[in-house]
């Protein structure tokens, strides 16, 4: 038994494909299904139904996985304790972010944080706070950028900044200045697609209740281009990221407005399990995104009593 055939298992068990396993382990199909095959053998175990498509893992073969999943984690860690030795930032990191902070973050971390780390290897996903979370279960990720507090069980949260949320959209005059989050929920508010972390966070703190915003319009947008467009045609207001202002034309961020404090904010974490997180790999990276982010916004100057988390 060798760590390269826990990884060949581990594969097959989550392709349920062998040759889709053996691409994603760069080795031809003959190779891993030999590997597998002699695992089986030593195990005395069939791990995998061969016969069914897509393939699947037998009961006993699912205590197997368990298993392996485990051992991978900890040889990944071992090396990682070589590395810290060593003084050296090095290995690969698994890092899942969603899509409202991922629009306007990488670009601000990634030239920086990658000169900085040239031998760390960075894999970045693009995907919702819920499968940050069951992919850092499996082992899939080894950390997430999401907006918090979760409470989830076991989950480590590393604050990285708060981020203020804006008006955007077309008032009747342009020094209209909102006192609070609530004195918005008699406008027509458009809100991201049902489920998105920030349409939640916006419902909660603005206190909306939950209806159609244009009588013969059912519109639920994806991405923050798509509802500003939409509350540049249609008006209304919508509430969007400090870092996604930053980012606008000059031409809309002229319809920014501000509330008086304290503030409404997301909480931006770092987001990762014990006992196996690559704490080194995230330090680095929760280090370096504080200071690159932190001191460019407004809430670096407030005091927590000037802030208003938004909750999920």
């Amino acid at each position: 038994m060798n760590l390269q055939q826990l990884e060949y298992i581990v594969t097959v068990d989550k392709l349920k494909s062998f040759s889709k396993a053996a691409a994603a382990c760069h080795v031809t199909q003959a190779t891993l299904s030999t590997m597998v095959k002699k695992l089986e053998s030593e195990l005395e175990l069939v791990l995998f139904d061969r016969k069914t498509n897509p393939i699947l893992t037998t009961e006993c073969g699912r205590d197997i996985i368990d298993e392996a999943h485990k051992v991978l984690r900890h040889s990944s860690r071992l090396k990682e304790l070589a590395s810290e030795a060593r003084g050296v930032i090095e290995g690969e990191l698994n890092i899942g972010i969603i899509p409202t902070i991922a629009s306007n973050l990488l670009h601000r971390i990634l030239p920086q944080f990658l000169s900085a780390y040239p031998k760390l290897k960075l894999n970045v996903r693009e995907i919702t706070t819920q499968h940050i979370i069951d992919q850092l279960r499996n082992g899939e990720l080894d950390a997430g950028l999401a907006s918090t507090p979760l409470r989830e069980d076991q989950l480590e949260e590393d604050i990285l900044y708060y981020e203020k949320l804006m008006v955007y959209g077309n008032t009747t005059s342009s020094e209209t200045r909102f006192l609070t989050p609530k004195d918005i929920a008699d406008e027509q508010v458009w809100l991201l697609e049902e489920g998105n972390c920030l349409t939640d966070q916006v419902i909660n703190i603005c206190a909306l209740n939950s209806r159609q915003m244009d009588s013969n319009l059912s519109f639920s947008p994806n991405s923050f281009d798509s509802l500003l467009n939409i509350v540049d045609n249609l008006n209304g207001l919508t509430l969007i990221p400090e870092l996604y202002c930053k980012d606008l034309p000059a031409e809309r961020q002229v319809k920014v407005r501000d509330f008086n404090p304290p503030y409404p904010v997301r909480e931006v974490s770092l987001v990762y399990f014990r006992p196996y997180a690559k704490l080194r790999l995230i330090s680095a990276l929760s280090n370096e995104i504080r200071q690159l982010i932190k001191p460019t916004l407004q809430t670096s100057h407030l005091k927590n009593s000037e802030m208003q988390i938004a909750k999920l």
